[in-house]
């Protein structure tokens, strides 16, 4: 009976040990994916930033060599992140597929340009820059137009700055959330054996007796979580390099070091501080109060 009893007591306490560390484990992924959002936040704006374009218009007259060196001047500026030469039959046929029909059968010759498509870097993609660089590529002499969507850069300059701010803001929220649900699940665990505390302490144990092995536990129970999350943020951040490669979430493996070890000592942390306070909880309550 008394087996029975034991391996009863056993099973319970390894299922609230599984409890604690998954619950700690998926804390701590989900904040680790956050992590990675405020880590890469300026990565994935630069990406949609230098998807913005600058057309450039040529003359009709402009000699070859002369579009030649405009593009070489234009690929040695600081503000160049790629430029691409579309020639007015390449542009026709665009504009084909994308209206379905050829515009040249009605006009019977190609009103088109020959144009550049300039691409800039992420810190040159803003309305005040992009008017800087329009005035100075209107002067060029095979320069005919520039074109680019005014009223998408000032709305994609705006609200990249707005979306920094609240991921920011979010992750700051789901931080606190994160250690108040590890504390709830670490202060449960102890809760369960507050008996065994206020025994230990009737019959002489020092405090700082009594509380070392459930810190140490739950420091052990935070370490399995963590190394949990790590790893399933590995998986995760490997997915998502293999799906969406333009953004490089491998390339810089130094803050990937620094993330995983974050939320590694994050889980240690919280979880000791959470087992210490919570013994230091039921060592200060009087018998009568530990049925409440």
């Amino acid at each position: 009976m008394s087996t029975s009893f034991e391996k009863y007591q056993k099973r319970r306490l390894q299922s609230s040990y599984i409890s604690v560390i998954l619950s700690i484990a998926f804390v701590l992924f989900l904040l680790g994916l956050f992590g990675l959002l405020v880590l890469n936040t300026k990565k994935v704006s630069d990406y949609f930033k230098e998807q913005a374009s600058i057309t450039i218009f040529l003359k009709d007259d402009v000699d070859k060599q002369t579009v030649k060196n405009l593009q070489t001047v234009l690929k040695s500026e600081d503000y160049t992140k790629s430029i691409t030469y579309v020639s007015k039959e390449e542009a026709a046929e665009l504009a084909k597929k994308d209206n379905g029909e050829d515009f040249m059968d009605f006009l019977g010759y190609n009103p088109l340009k020959n144009s550049i498509d300039l691409y800039l870097k992420a810190d040159f993609v803003s309305p005040e820059k992009m008017s800087e660089i329009e005035s100075q590529l209107i002067k060029k002499e095979a320069v005919f137009e520039i074109s680019y969507d005014k009223s998408l850069i000032a709305i994609l300059t705006k609200n990249v700055k707005r979306i920094s701010l609240w991921v920011l803001i979010f992750s700051s929220i789901f931080t606190l959330i994160a250690m108040i649900l590890i504390n709830n699940s670490i202060r449960l665990s102890v809760y369960s054996k507050r008996f065994t505390i206020k025994t230990m302490q009737m019959v002489g144990a020092t405090k700082r007796f009594i509380r070392r092995p459930f810190v140490l536990n739950s420091i052990k129970l935070g370490a399995i979580g963590s190394l949990l999350a790590v790893a399933a943020l590995a998986v995760a951040i490997y997915y998502m390099n293999d799906n969406f490669p333009e953004f490089g979430f491998l390339e810089n493996t130094t803050l990937l070091a620094i993330l995983f070890g974050g939320v590694f000592l994050l889980g240690i942390i919280i979880t000791w501080l959470s087992a210490f306070f919570a013994t230091q909880r039921f060592l200060n309550l009087r018998t009568d109060q530990l049925y409440y």
